[in-house]
């Protein structure tokens, strides 16, 4: 999963990023209201944690950019305000939950696994297309009841595509999803191809024949 964490409090964002990371997810950050605002205009993300009080801004601001935008993001306000008027308001204007400071962040981590529960898959902790069965919770993935062993980089691109059924993903956006911001500093998607068609054989050797390559355009994921 790909996240962003907008927080001022240096020390609590380097905590949640460091958390949510043990997972093997994708983590970026924006410690002010510029960074934040260029990044969800930018970036696509599964999860956005969106601190209210923001050093040079709203992040009320940033979630009305959010849905005005229809970006697909769940978003989870934080702040150190208890106020019922600034949760009624977050929640008003599209944020999925709201959580106060100071928290636990296993307390944000089930939170976010609601969300995206919510969200993705229809509040379930499996997702299921055909036969393939994936148990999110513990990063498994089945097809036909039999263990497939994928690396996590091969589970998030299957889950990536999954979710997006459908849906032709450039090289580009396949890339910025599963490393973020470090997308940027590669010379070619070499990596990009090894790890897709690493993932195809295995699933191809199964009799799951859905990746498909949209020449000039990237891949979906679609029965035939």
């Amino acid at each position: 999963m790909k996240y962003l964490i907008a927080e001022d409090e240096f020390d609590l964002q380097q905590s949640i990023v460091t958390y949510l990371q043990r997972d093997g997810n994708v983590c970026e950050v924006a410690s002010n209201f510029e960074e934040a605002f260029e990044k969800v205009s930018i970036y696509d993300y599964d999860i956005i944690v969106l601190d209210i009080n923001l050093s040079t801004g709203s992040g009320l601001d940033i979630l009305k950019t959010i849905k005005k935008e229809r970006k697909r993001a769940g978003v989870i306000i934080i702040s150190a305000n208890n106020s019922l008027n600034d949760k009624l308001e977050g929640l008003d204007l599209g944020a999925d939950d709201y959580i106060t400071k100071p928290f636990h962040l296993a307390e944000l981590n089930s939170r976010i696994n609601a969300v995206l529960r919510r969200g993705k898959y229809g509040g379930e902790e499996v997702i299921e297309f055909n036969e393939i069965k994936i148990n999110t919770k513990a990063r498994e993935v089945y097809i036909n009841d039999k263990l497939i062993a994928l690396t996590r980089k091969e589970y998030d691109l299957l889950v990536f595509f999954i979710s997006n059924k459908g849906r032709v993903l450039s090289k580009e956006i396949i890339a910025e999803h599963l490393w973020g911001d470090n997308s940027d500093l590669l010379d070619n998607f070499d990596f990009i191809y090894v790890h897709i068609n690493n993932l195809r054989k295995k699933l191809t050797a199964e009799g799951s024949k859905y990746i498909k390559t949209t020449y000039g355009s990237g891949y979906k994921f679609i029965e035939e």
